[in-house]
């Protein structure tokens, strides 16, 4: 009965979502936050203060994925304004108008280096206006940046999900290398499936066929280096595996290596190429956000600490402000919740607010363009705010209660149901932390310790157990809310949210096949 009470609001979330006429998203996760705060309260008798504290929590939480959210669309307007995202899609046509290379150098490559320097679903939010720009359609350009964004997510952020994620079950250096060892396995073998799957929204099978070459090529130049990393670390493996395969992919598009001869050659003298002073324009704003992002990420430079320095600076009340800006209520309402929000750490500010001051000036933005982009990144957030809100107290709330919260009750129920054989569904469990938190390192954080018990409980090498968690929370990056709410939001998509989680979960389930069957068969090997 507790699981049936557990499960509730996630069932009655997807089905609102997905049914014929659906919910729309900022109408039906208000309401499943409402329905997983009134069973919190009646049936597993939580504490009313706690209870009220977790929501005050997830209702500003939201600040985190909405600023986020504000700055890729800021920096996407104003690039859409001042030209240079015209400049851009000419470039791109030129390297070559071939739509797959298009779509792997930009879907893939690209997004593959930002997940690695960034994570936040920043890929996404940068990689999708430029497909858009190009002339893809909006709905189906989300749902490639959401399933291609899935494999470098392990390692995303300069290897937070990795590095921080496990680091509450104090790990030895040796097993957490190991952890990245299986898990980029797993993601290298994955890479071969998923990129393909998300390619059949936008291009047909004959033309996959025609390209295979390409596709092949460009998905093996990131996950060969991402793989070769992660044995010797677990920061930089998708960071620097994007890089490597982003230049690879060009190089192979602009000769075209692999690519159908009649699309990618016969066409290009056709494209008028922008000037050289107007490409570095345009690309300034890139170069910008990925310098930015690593400088300020690198964990052995000063600057990351500098940007989460909590010295207090200044109090009002109960909350408090750090001289780097982080804004937090500890023990919200005199209970053990607490809640905080980097402003100079969250990717919004920095870097994509001061790379839209570094880059007005250059690209000779007056104030009133200025204004049009303000003012319509405040257009598109207005729903967005309202769906992000519910999912993030619906999270808050439903993680009450320690290992008697109704996230660990679902957690627990599967691991008895399925006992020794749970390598199959380990990843479906770093799934589902992913679809509640929208974070592959709070599934990691969440879920880590239960993971390590079952294993140690089984006698599972706690290696592949975590692997497995790990590449579940990356796969469940596809149909996290938070993501998809994002994208959609970013493009300008409205109620389409249920339609995208009903596409998304069909790469999501062959993901976690691959996932288990790897796991399965590495467990043979190792036993």
């Amino acid at each position: 009965m507790d699981t049936v009470f557990a499960l509730f609001p996630v069932v009655a979330l997807i089905w609102s979502m997905t049914k014929a006429r659906p919910l729309t998203a900022h109408v039906a996760l208000p309401l499943a936050a409402l329905c997983a705060v009134l069973i919190q309260w009646g049936y597993f008798q939580a504490d009313a203060l706690t209870l009220l504290a977790n929501i005050i929590a997830g209702g500003l939480a939201v600040l985190t994925p909405v600023s986020i959210i504000a700055g890729a669309i800021l920096l996407n307007r104003v690039l859409v304004i001042s030209g240079a995202e015209q400049t851009l899609r000419q470039w791109l046509a030129g390297i070559s108008p071939n739509p797959v290379a298009q779509l792997m150098v930009i879907g893939w490559a690209f997004a593959f280096m930002l997940e690695g320097a960034s994570g936040f679903g920043t890929p996404a939010a940068i990689a999708a206006p430029i497909l858009v720009g190009l002339g893809f359609p909006a709905l189906p350009v989300a749902l490639l940046t959401l399933v291609m964004n899935s494999v470098p997510v392990s390692f995303g952020a300069v290897g937070t999900p990795a590095w921080f994620g496990f680091a509450g079950l104090a790990l030895a250096a040796p097993l957490r290398l190991e952890v990245a060892q299986w898990t980029a396995l797993i993601h290298l073998c994955a890479s071969f499936v998923i990129p393909v799957i998300a390619l059949r929204w936008l291009v047909s099978w004959r033309e996959v066929w025609q390209n295979s070459g390409f596709i092949l090529m460009s998905i093996v130049s990131c996950t060969a280096p991402f793989f070769l990393i992660a044995q010797i670390n677990d920061e930089f493996p998708s960071l620097l595996g994007g890089a490597i395969g982003l230049l690879i992919s060009i190089w192979m598009a602009k000769l075209g290596v692999g690519l159908h001869q009649t699309a990618s050659v016969t066409d290009r003298s056709s494209i008028k190429p922008p000037s050289n002073y107007a490409l570095v324009q345009a690309l300034l704003p890139f170069v910008l956000l990925i310098i930015i992002l690593l400088v300020t990420r690198i964990p052995s430079w000063p600057f990351k600490g500098w940007l989460n320095d909590t010295s207090l600076w200044w109090q009002f009340g109960a909350i408090e402000v750090s001289r780097a800006l982080v804004v937090a209520w500890p023990n919200i309402l005199g209970t053990n919740v607490d809640w905080s929000y980097k402003a100079l750490y969250v990717p919004a500010i920095i870097p994509f607010v001061l790379t839209v001051a570094i880059m007005s000036p250059i690209l000779s933005l007056s104030k009133s363009q200025i204004y049009q982009a303000s003012a319509e990144t405040w257009g598109r957030l207005k729903r967005p705010i309202l769906a992000l809100m519910g999912a993030l107290i619906m999270v808050s709330v439903m993680m009450q209660g320690a290992e008697n919260s109704p996230i660990f009750v679902i957690a627990n129920t599967l691991a008895s149901v399925v006992g020794a054989n749970w390598a199959y569904v380990a990843a479906l469990l770093g799934a589902l932390g992913s679809f509640f938190s929208g974070s592959a390192t709070v599934s990691n954080l969440t879920f880590g310790g239960i993971q390590l018990t079952i294993a140690t409980q089984t006698g599972l090498p706690v290696s592949v157990i975590l692997a497995l968690q790990s590449v579940g929370a990356a796969m469940g990056n596809m149909v996290c809310l938070n993501n998809i709410i994002a994208v959609a939001s970013i493009l300008g998509i409205q109620n389409q949210e249920g339609a995208m989680i009903k596409q998304t979960l069909k790469p999501l389930l062959v993901y976690a096949v691959v996932a288990a069957l790897l796991g399965q068969v590495i467990l043979t090997w190792l036993i």
